[in-house]
């Protein structure tokens, strides 16, 4: 287990968006957030105090939480020194990059001089399966979206919250590290063996209640030249009953990709519906998710009626507005 509280280290992430592991963090386990570490030219606040090592650990923070996603998934040489220190200071380290902290010879050395731990959440814990694609009890939310980092675990958090307020029985399953360390659990699905992704996905959501509905995190986006891969596994091993298309407006190409301008959400919708039915063919999409965080709230209103009006769907920013009409929209199914 995971030592909490936390000093979340923002390194130099060069926005608010490298620091999504964070965010979700401070947003969804705020009681976990003592404070930030941020080195010159960081861009990205959490609004927390900002805190040295040594004022971390008189607050009694146990763990030194990487909370940088950035492409690639590296430990950056520039870091190396904070992370050093925070081992000789007592505090554990946690990271969810490829890099993992136990490859690197020198955090693996000062670690098990001090008897520290290195808590890389990356990393598969299981032998997953070859999907089969049987089918199985229960329901499933799966959350797409028309690109990577526009809200798709923030949906299922939310729906997740808003179907329990209502006396729903449902589950957050995680399937990337934010989730896994603001959860718990969960699959490190861009971690696993390629053909082993979709197994992951329905070992993560086995058979259940008739009632209760399992809310899958999305990640990728079907239209990514880079990461479309893991969210087909996600849409196959899901087996979802319902999809939530999820979006961030006002953005000028693909996270990663300025050759590639983001789908529309009919696209998103009919590829995403058609591919999910190839295992499910009752699936439905259900409502549209928009993560208007750029936007004031009239903007953000006015948007949401826009595409609402358009697409024939429930339409919220779940995080500002609440995912109680999402959540209505899957008590119907």
């Amino acid at each position: 287990m995971i030592e909490t509280p936390y000093l979340l280290f923002l390194g130099d992430a060069p926005d608010k968006l490298a620091a999504k592991v964070a965010q979700g963090i401070k947003d969804w386990r705020p009681e976990y957030a003592v404070g930030q570490l941020r080195l010159d030219g960081c861009n990205a606040d959490m609004k927390l105090p900002d805190l040295t090592i040594a004022e971390a650990v008189e607050k009694g923070v146990k763990t030194l939480v990487i909370g940088v996603a950035n492409r690639g998934g590296v430990i950056s040489p520039a870091w190396k020194n904070v992370l050093i220190e925070a081992l000789e200071a007592g505090l554990d380290i946690a990271s969810g990059l490829h890099n993992l902290l136990r490859d690197e010879a020198d955090l693996a050395a000062k670690a098990k001089d001090l008897g520290r731990t290195l808590h890389d959440v990356r990393v598969p814990s299981v032998k997953y399966p070859i999907a089969n694609g049987k089918t199985r009890t229960g329901k499933r939310m799966l959350a797409v979206g028309t690109d990577c980092s526009v809200g798709k675990m923030y949906t299922a958090l939310c729906v997740e919250k808003a179907m329990r307020e209502k006396g729903m029985n449902a589950t957050f399953r995680a399937t990337g590290q934010t989730g896994i360390l603001i959860t718990g659990g969960g699959v490190p699905l861009d971690a696993v063996i390629a053909d082993f992704m979709a197994g992951s996905i329905e070992y993560l959501t086995p058979d259940n209640d008739a009632d209760h509905w399992d809310l899958i995190e999305g990640q990728g986006s079907l239209f990514h030249a880079s990461y479309s891969g893991v969210t087909l596994a996600l849409v196959h091993g899901g087996q979802p009953d319902a999809l939530v298309l999820c979006h961030e407006p006002n953005r000028p190409h693909m996270r990663g990709l300025p050759d590639y301008q983001l789908p529309s959400l009919e696209d998103v919708r009919d590829v995403a519906l058609r591919l999910a039915q190839v295992v499910n063919p009752n699936c439905q999409v259900v409502g549209v998710s928009l993560n208007t965080s750029s936007m004031s709230d009239d903007e953000a209103l006015a948007y949401c009626k826009e595409v609402e009006d358009r697409l024939g769907l429930p339409c919220v920013d779940p995080f500002r507005h609440g995912a109680g009409r999402l959540a209505d929209a899957l008590a119907a199914l």
